[in-house]
Formats: structure tokens, C-alpha cells, sequence
């Protein structure tokens, strides 16, 4: 079990890291799309929906413990759901980098996201720079570049009609959406499947041998 949740962890840390250029808000565009991340080489296929205040990804790469998850963009509330026991592990937002995650993600302005996320960004030092206009498998997008204050640099990628990151790239690690499809999406794709039970994960860390 411990294996399967440190490798669902990764996807999710993976995936969270494209959260990194524009500020959360309501989406102006719901689409669905196939999103393909790579991780020092190796590529994980997904599926992902964004409705008007949520997010759900499903990943091709299935196990015990790795199915599909789903973001509250406006509780930050990210809940990862586990079919094999009909049960979903949620966690809530925090200090540090799980909460600069939920920080950045859609733009208020595409051709102008840096002033948002100046002034959100807890990093002194930083910067944000708008390199200009691009294209991502067609669709018409506004590139930019956003450096730590430690010096990282990532550069991202805003589709111009789905105000989304549609490319990312951030040290090894790099992303981004195919096949955009704009258009409403089901409320219950965002939902808890019914039967399924919230995990105690205090207790199962406790039940765990030191």
C-alpha cells in the first residue's frame, strides 16, 4: 500500500506543479481534454475535466490505490479517489507549497497574467515576464516565464479561449493538454460516487508499524 501511495502522491505533485502562473477564479471555459505529463522521461496519459469551479483528472495508469482526483478550486479541497475500496483520501489546503499550488491557475487576464500573480506570490525575488504570443497544437495561446526567488525557472503556456494552462515546463518535469474539447461538463463528474467512504488517514497511520 505504501508504494501505491507514494507513486499516486507523485502524480499529484506532477500534476499540481502546471498550478504555477495565474490566479484561481472561475473558469471561463469548461472543456475536457487529454493531458500527457513527463517525469524525468517517463510519460503518464490522463484525462481531465474542468468544470465551472472544479477539476477532475483521471489517469490511464491504474492501481489499488490510484484513481482519478478531484479539485475544489474554490475550498481547495483535493480528493483522491480509490475504487478498489470504494473509499477516497481527502486532504485540505496548508501552508508552504501545497497551498502555492492552489495559488495560480487561472488568469484573469491571459495577455496580462503578472501582475495577479505579483500580487500573490509570497516569493520575494521572483518574476513574472510575458515572453508573448504562441501557439500549442494549434490553439492559440500567451507564453510566459515565471523564475523563483531561488532561481527556478518555468515557463508556461495560457490557451487564449480556455484561459488554461495548456503547456508547462518546469525543470524535468513538462506537460500539456491535446485535443481540447470546449464545452459544459456533467456536474457528477466532480462528484463523490455514491457509496464511497471518506478515509480515516489518522488511523491508518497509527495502525502502521513504526
Amino acid at each position: 500500500m505504501k508504494s501505491t501511495l507514494m507513486s499516486t502522491t507523485a502524480f499529484l505533485a506532477f500534476l499540481l506543479a502546471l498550478l504555477c502562473c495565474v490566479s484561481v477564479r472561475s473558469v471561463a471555459q469548461e472543456f475536457s481534454a487529454e493531458m500527457v505529463t513527463s517525469d524525468n522521461g517517463s510519460q503518464h496519459p490522463a484525462k481531465i475535466y474542468v468544470g465551472k469551479n472544479k477539476m477532475r483528472v483521471d489517469p490511464e495508469e491504474k492501481g489499488p490505490y490510484n484513481g482519478a482526483v478531484i479539485v475544489d478550486f474554490d475550498t481547495q479541497i483535493m480528493d483522491v479517489l480509490v475504487p478498489s475500496r470504494q473509499m477516497y483520501m481527502e486532504t485540505k489546503p496548508g501552508s508552504g507549497p501545497r497551498q502555492r499550488w492552489f495559488r495560480f491557475f487561472q488568469a484573469i487576464n491571459v495577455e496580462d497574467a503578472c501582475p495577479e500573480w505579483r500580487k500573490q506570490a509570497n516569493e520575494k525575488g521572483g518574476s513574472c515576464q510575458k515572453v508573448g504570443d504562441d501557439a500549442v497544437n494549434g490553439r492559440p495561446s500567451v507564453k510566459y516565464e515565471i523564475v523563483s526567488a531561488d532561481g527556478r525557472k518555468d515557463n508556461v503556456w495560457i490557451d487564449k479561449k480556455i484561459k488554461f494552462p495548456s503547456k508547462w515546463q518546469s525543470g524535468d518535469n513538462s506537460g500539456e493538454l491535446r485535443n481540447i474539447q470546449e464545452g459544459a461538463q456533467p456536474a457528477e463528474m466532480f462528484a463523490i460516487p455514491s457509496g464511497y467512504q471518506k478515509m480515516d488517514m489518522g488511523g491508518m497511520m497509527g495502525r502502521m508499524p513504526h
